[in-house]
């Protein structure tokens, strides 16, 4: 029996939870007049411009400047779009997705294998994140160098769900780790301090989050990260079968607006920068070094050679982990995950 199916019935309930402190709205496309506004300065309707809900996933945080440089330099509205960036967590967000009351999402490659190993048709148009944004991470006196260094050990993380967890498993299943020898322990979001507190001996960890604050901090931080021993598909731009099938222009418009706020983000994060200081006030003042500190450790996940184009052999590798970890019973299509032809598109 796979060691891990006990707890992969609570896993499927949990796994698209994130750390955000308030739910997500149920949206429709375009919102009914009655939605309240976000609470991030952002286009406002305007003639002629068609209304979309983005479902983010998150609360509001530099992670997302590609997507606020895109609104705030017009890149949505010359597409024919106004954006509304919908915040929080959402545990039905690919059943949103399926069955299209919500029809783009920012979200992960195992979320989109999910939603389709259970009917949904969610499908992945947009690379956005290169590399899975997961680690372990430890102290450097913690003489954990290697992923078979954590047996034996305590390794917090904050529950068995999303993509920490996810992290973890790809990490176990790709090197070999004997799970019956590593103490899970859940510490909810407080890996920083469980780690400074000897509470545990590694963490696992968003890339972008705790490593940055506890450098900032003057510690010494190893990471072990999930992307070096597993190609795993992580967070792009999610749509469904029926608005690819009946307005493809707009998925292609939406494509379109954020590959240029990414490649403009990487090309000037200073600008990058300003810019999420007017969507997200609360991250200047004393946030400010953090906040520049994340966007540069998210740019390094970001960057790379043919943006937004999805790699169909980490499609594949991803799926097959899940199914071999018991994650989906249901093998989806690789090809049906995903499609690059709005990349393409967006970039002629």
């Amino acid at each position: 029996m796979n060691k891990f199916l006990p707890i992969i019935a609570l896993l499927l309930v949990l796994l698209l939870a994130g750390c955000g402190p308030s739910p997500l709205a149920t949206p429709t496309s375009p919102p009914p007049t009655d939605t309240a506004e976000p609470d991030v300065a952002q286009s406002s309707p305007s003639a002629g411009l068609r209304a979309v809900v983005l479902g983010m996933g998150f609360i509001p945080n530099v992670q997302f400047a590609p997507f606020y440089v895109a609104d705030s330099k017009g890149y949505f509205a010359d597409e024919g779009i106004t954006v509304q960036f919908n915040y929080g967590t959402e545990d039905d967000l690919l059943k949103l997705i399926g069955t299209d009351k919500l029809q783009f999402a920012i979200g992960s490659g195992d979320q989109v294998i999910l939603a389709q190993s259970q009917g949904l048709p969610a499908v992945y148009v947009a690379n956005f994140y290169r590399q899975f944004p997961i680690s372990v991470a430890s102290f450097a006196d913690r003489n954990i160098r290697t992923p078979k260094d954590l047996e034996g050990k305590k390794v917090g993380l904050p529950g068995l769900y999303g993509a920490n967890y996810i992290g973890w498993l790809a990490l176990a299943h790709a090197t070999g780790i004997d799970a019956d020898r590593v103490t899970l322990q859940s510490i909810g979001y407080t890996q920083a301090a469980a780690l400074q507190q000897n509470l545990v001996d590694a963490a696992v960890v968003y890339i972008v989050n705790t490593p940055v604050q506890l450098q900032l901090e003057g510690e010494e931080v190893v990471e072990l990260k999930v992307s070096d021993y597993l190609k795993l598909v992580s967070n792009g731009m999610i749509t469904n079968e029926q608005t690819i099938a009946q307005d493809p222009a707009l998925v292609r418009g939406m494509v379109k607006a954020f590959l240029r706020g990414l490649r403009d983000t990487l090309h000037n994060p200073d600008e990058a920068l300003e810019i999420t200081l007017q969507y997200v006030p609360e991250s200047g003042g004393e946030n400010l070094e953090v906040t520049e500190a994340v966007l540069h450790a998210s740019i390094e996940l970001w960057q790379g050679d043919d943006l937004g184009i999805s790699k169909r052999e980490d499609w594949v590798v991803s799926r097959d982990f899940m199914k071999d970890v018991g994650l989906i019973e249901q093998t989806p299509d690789v090809d049906k995950l995903f499609t690059n032809t709005f990349v393409v598109a967006a970039s002629e």
